[in-house]
């Protein structure tokens, strides 16, 4: 099986299984992917969604051998048909994803990653714009997310040099949340990706869905979303439940709903 899957109490957990290949993608694992995330999306049982690697990395990317196949898929397609569609069930779905990045996360699979709403790292794991070094261009999102998290200068070398970047280095430049050592990392990133699932997950998929729109919104534009969702926020159960558990000083109980 090319990605395995797991539930664990609301947190749903996606691994990319081919560690002989260091998880990089090909047509199976792109689909199995897509029908994952959108089975995740559809369970309301399932509130954060975590997506990580088995074996040594997280994903080098594209499958080479695949690409290169006479009578496979052509670059057009296999950006169209598996990488696109990936990228926008995760900004779409409204539930919090957080990658586990377990080692290298390289081409396609560093753009993966940042296209998650939170990114950790192991320590010994890096991020690798490896496109320009094999005469390619950036996909998976990377040259509309990564000038966003890091600014435009540090993207554009990053993309053009193919320089790999340490996992204590894409801390400090913001390019992602937090980094925990490796002896640590399988056990504190599954417990914030469970915080992430035992959160108001409403608010959350608005947090989300607002930020996306930030991108692209003046500000004027933006303040009256914030109005709506604010609103939105108020009409739920979870906020019901969040202001109660503060009056009463007690840990609110979040249901999702």
């Amino acid at each position: 099986m090319t990605i395995q899957l797991q539930q664990k109490q609301s947190l749903g957990i996606l691994t990319l299984n081919r560690p002989e290949v260091f998880n990089s993608f090909n047509q199976e694992m792109a689909l199995a992917v897509q029908k994952a995330l959108d089975d995740y999306a559809g369970d309301a049982s399932v509130r954060a969604i975590m997506i990580t690697g088995n074996g040594k990395a997280f994903c080098a990317g594209q499958d080479l051998q695949e690409a290169i196949d006479n009578n496979g898929l052509e670059i057009k397609q296999i950006v169209d048909e598996h990488y696109n569609p990936i990228v926008r069930r995760i900004r779409s779905i409204k539930k919090p994803i957080l990658a586990a990045v377990n080692g290298v996360a390289a081409g396609a699979g560093a753009n993966l990653a940042l296209a998650c709403d939170v990114v950790v790292a192991a320590q010994s794991s890096s991020f690798l714009q490896a496109f320009s070094k094999i005469g390619l261009v950036p996909d998976t999102g990377g040259t509309y997310t990564l000038p966003r998290i890091i600014g435009f200068q540090k993207a554009s070398a990053l993309m053009m040099l193919g320089d790999k970047v340490p996992a204590d280095e894409a801390e400090k430049m913001g390019m992602i949340y937090k980094v925990f050592v490796d002896q640590d990392f399988a056990s504190e990133s599954e417990k914030l990706a469970a915080k992430l699932a035992n959160m108001p997950t409403k608010a959350l998929g608005f947090i989300k869905e607002m930020l996306d729109q930030s991108m692209t919104n003046n500000l004027d534009q933006q303040l009256e979303m914030e109005k709506e969702y604010q609103f939105q926020a108020t009409e739920t159960n979870d906020y019901k439940e969040g202001v109660q558990a503060f009056l009463e000083k007690r840990t609110p109980e979040f249901k999702g709903e």
